[in-house]
């Protein structure tokens, strides 16, 4: 077999077009297309780089009487589910696209209970005729049709994901050109990552600002409080934004590359992971409904979401460390 028809093979195996080899290799399409119509043969210094970028050894490349790669056939079959370069394409475009449609719903959510917030302190006034059942039951229809959006926007996101659910599930192989490509693009995000955790982090302490201002004006002033309660939610909510599409965004090069909390040794812990996480935030949403219903404190009890998020990271650790003991 020539080198021809070797690189032809390798590339489609790979599941790369002419284009994307080119652009593997710094050169043009054209040339490409004739190192594959066997009318150039690439110098020595790109040889190398393409028995790296494929994983084969030079003698194979060089070589017509050489079949196969140190005695093992490229057809082999695997025992892993492969996955192709079109599927990482896909897979990475879906992610960006459900990233900020999924950032959105959880800013949302974290919008949704301001009206109650507002309407609860238009009732405590005596300038607006306005009862404390009226307030609480608007707000609550106002905060279910939000959170509702926000539901139906998660499971048409899920519905697109479902077609990649493997992908955390499962352990697979790529071609080894995949994975470098891979790897180089997660090392250039890699900056904007960091980047934008800096600002959902700095956004994140500067919701208090509001409610600091709120109580330099007038800690007595209910009604400004609230207001600046809102916009301390609407700071965090922004802040949270940047979190979560960028987390989204970084998981999915995880995922692909089975790195981090996608690593091979990980993936059997995933669904005990996912329905932990399921049943601890229902019972603090029963929590807040129930606590909230029942003293009517909607303008305060929201802290019960804050104590919430700093308990499930320590119960992440705990079975971090089950699951270390366990290997």
């Amino acid at each position: 077999m020539i080198f021809a028809d070797k690189l032809i093979q390798l590339r489609k195996k790979a599941g790369w077009s002419q284009e994307e080899l080119a652009e593997q290799m710094d050169v043009t399409r054209q040339s490409v297309s004739k190192w594959e119509g066997a009318q150039a043969i690439p110098d020595i210094e790109k040889m190398l780089r393409l028995s790296r970028l494929f994983g084969v050894s030079m003698d194979y490349l060089v070589k017509d009487e050489i079949e196969t790669d140190d005695g093992i056939v490229l057809e082999k079959v695997s025992l892993l589910r492969h996955v192709s370069m079109d599927e990482v394409k896909s897979f990475l475009t879906m992610t960006a696209d459900t990233a900020k449609i999924k950032a959105l719903a959880v800013f949302l959510c974290i919008l949704s209970p301001i009206c109650l917030f507002i309407l609860g302190g238009f009732s405590q006034q005596d300038s607006y005729d306005f009862s404390e059942n009226a307030a609480g039951g608007i707000g609550m229809i106002v905060l279910l049709i939000i959170v509702s959006l926000a539901v139906v926007i998660f499971m048409s996101c899920e519905r697109k994901n479902a077609e990649f659910e493997y992908l955390q599930k499962e352990v697979f192989d790529m071609d080894y050109g995949v994975i470098e490509m891979l790897k180089k693009q997660k090392a250039q995000y890699r900056i904007t990552y960091t980047r934008k955790n800096i600002i959902g982090t700095v956004l994140s302490i500067m919701a208090l600002i509001p409610l600091f201002i709120g109580a330099i004006i007038d800690e007595n002033n209910d009604m400004l409080m609230i207001y600046m309660l809102s916009v301390s939610f609407v700071i965090a909510g922004i802040g949270v934004i940047f979190f979560v599409s960028n987390g989204i965004i970084w998981a999915g090069y995880e995922k692909l590359l089975q790195e981090g909390d996608y690593s091979k040794k990980k993936k059997e812990n995933q669904a005990f992971v996912s329905v932990i996480s399921t049943i601890y935030w229902l019972i603090i949403t029963a929590i807040y409904l129930s606590y909230s219903f029942m003293t009517n404190n909607w303008q305060f009890s929201w802290i019960i979401w804050v104590i919430g998020g700093l308990i499930y990271p320590i119960i992440t650790m705990i079975n971090e460390l089950r699951n270390k003991r366990k290997g």
